[in-house]
């Protein structure tokens, strides 16, 4: 009998302990209703067109009205629900010892290491989703053109602009 636990150390479908293998620190917890109020704000509109595309092609028809929308609006309420939160459980970051890791994603993982000797300028940007949750999003511009501009969302505003000022300064010290 073998054990599997040695055989795979993380479950490939658990976020959680793929981010606590690799060390990295999950972004705020938050970041999941900013996810769920900006994927509201882009599908509500869509269930409303096609709540009137159903009542328009319905009267046309004379089919049972309130199947699309039905479906639409169940669609809408799905991805709101279930995606905005499996979306926040794969991103993960750790500011180190020169250099920033970003990660990302499940089935197509992205994990991008940015060296500060790099790094251009640094932005701390903040929506009004974002702002009403207290979280800001830090963008790092790096020299180059393939992958320039590396975006962590989901910190909260008084950490993103630590990072900053943490990478800031470590800019600072490599020219001088």
């Amino acid at each position: 009998m073998t054990d599997t636990s040695t055989a795979h150390p993380t479950n490939p479908f658990d976020p959680d302990a793929l981010n606590a293998a690799e060390g990295l620190d999950p972004v705020d917890p938050a970041y999941v209703h900013v996810l769920r109020a900006t994927t509201a704000l882009n599908l509500i509109p869509l269930a409303i067109g096609a709540s009137v595309f159903d009542y328009l092609l319905i009267r046309h028809i004379e089919g049972p009205y309130g199947l699309i929308t039905a479906l639409a609006w169940l669609f809408a309420v799905i991805v709101i629900i279930s995606f905005p939160s499996r979306r926040v459980s794969r991103w993960g970051y750790k500011i180190g010892e020169g250099q920033l890791r970003v990660a990302r994603g499940w089935l197509f993982r992205t994990d991008t290491i940015v060296p500060f000797v790099r790094v251009q300028h640094i932005d701390v940007g903040q929506g009004p989703v974002e702002r009403w949750f207290g979280l800001s999003h830090l963008i790092v511009h790096t020299s180059g053109t393939h992958n320039s501009t590396v975006t962590l969302p989901g910190l909260h505003a008084d950490l993103a602009a630590a990072m900053r000022e943490t990478i800031r300064r470590h800019i600072q010290t490599d020219f001088a």
